[in-house]
């Protein structure tokens, strides 16, 4: 597989890892969708597959090449990278955007999704009875998912592990926004933002030569929190990786109608038009403004109204399906030329 990638199909791969990087953290979005439109998501499944037993012999037996080789290192690492970045920057940009141009982030995200299902959908032909029923249980649920509440934060390290299995969903089922299901857990706040705050704040105290962090409780318990979110993400990445590649081998069909339904599901969650809902620290209850706000919690939805903004919101949204149909044009013209 590497032999037949260029210099800047692996500038695009580490491009297409900051996307996933960026879709994992928003709500709503997922890492998935990315890898599925951009054309490497089953390379990436079966990649992930083989962290196995004969990887663990390799890694035992000292021959480290051979492991990097049979778990296609160079893929794995270019895409890795790619989110690693994400997470520092791309990520933290976002953040800034979602703060101030909500309407028009999710409006960019909604067109996103849509070309998302067109590109899916559109070579799917094997529609009957059980793919339907895959199609519409999907997208209930991806509905259904949407509507819950949040659960309050919860720093138990057995929780936060339990939280990275989950939270990695995202990233190998399209449709399943790992990001929001950590909303739901009550821990977005705490394994998205603070934690990974802590570490970037660390990392820069440790660049300048200063340890003073090391006597701060609440640090050095982010810190830990962040590593064993790491880890849970890591074990439910290759447990997730190993039971979707039997399923995409054995229940394909099935497997990309239930695909499609979890992202037409996802919809609700990205609808432009909505007011997101907070958890505020001194209250404890809801409210709209996010000043002194911990816990991000649902949206309330509506009818959004006939002006200036809604039509700026429109075009974006045209521009989201656009920037879609932009990168399936741009991965048929890469499998042509590699074929």
């Amino acid at each position: 597989m590497e032999s037949t990638r260029t210099l800047s199909d692996k500038i695009f791969l580490v491009l297409k890892g900051l996307g996933m990087g960026a879709a994992n953290k928003v709500p709503g979005i997922s890492g998935g969708v990315v890898a599925f439109v951009s054309g490497f998501y089953e390379e990436f499944i079966y990649s992930l597959q083989k962290f196995n037993g004969k990887a663990l012999k390799l890694l035992v037996n000292g021959r480290f090449k051979s492991l990097y080789q049979y778990i296609n290192g160079r893929f794995l690492s270019l895409l890795f990278l790619g989110m690693i970045i994400s997470y520092f920057s791309i990520s933290k940009i976002l953040d800034y955007l979602i703060q101030h141009y909500e309407l028009y982030v999710w409006s960019v995200f909604f067109g996103m999704i849509i070309g998302s299902i067109y590109y899916i959908s559109k070579d799917f032909k094997d529609w009957n009875y059980k793919t339907i029923l895959a199609l519409i249980i999907g997208t209930a649920l991806g509905i259904s998912i949407s509507f819950l509440d949040p659960a309050k934060e919860n720093d138990n390290l057995w929780f936060v592990f339990f939280c990275g299995i989950i939270s990695v969903s995202g990233m190998t089922l399209p449709g399943f926004s790992g990001s929001f299901i950590l909303i739901l857990l009550g821990n977005y706040v705490l394994l998205l933002v603070d934690s990974v705050n802590a570490l970037y704040d660390t990392v820069a105290q440790i660049i300048q030569w200063d340890f003073s962090f090391s006597h701060n409780p609440l640090r050095i318990r982010l810190l830990q929190v962040l590593t064993v979110f790491t880890l849970g993400s890591l074990t439910g990445l290759v447990t997730f990786s190993h039971v979707l590649s039997y399923i995409l081998k054995h229940y394909k069909s099935i497997t990309m109608a239930s695909i499609i339904g979890f992202i037409v599901g996802s919809l609700g969650v990205v609808w432009p038009w909505k007011e997101t809902v907070y958890k505020t620290l001194e209250s404890g209850e809801f409210a709209i403004d996010s000043t002194g706000a911990k816990v991000i919690s649902n949206y309330i939805r509506y009818i959004p109204q006939l002006n200036t903004e809604t039509y700026i919101a429109i075009s974006l949204i045209i521009l989201g399906i656009g920037l879609v149909l932009a990168l399936e044009i741009y991965g048929e013209k890469t499998r042509t030329t590699h074929e």
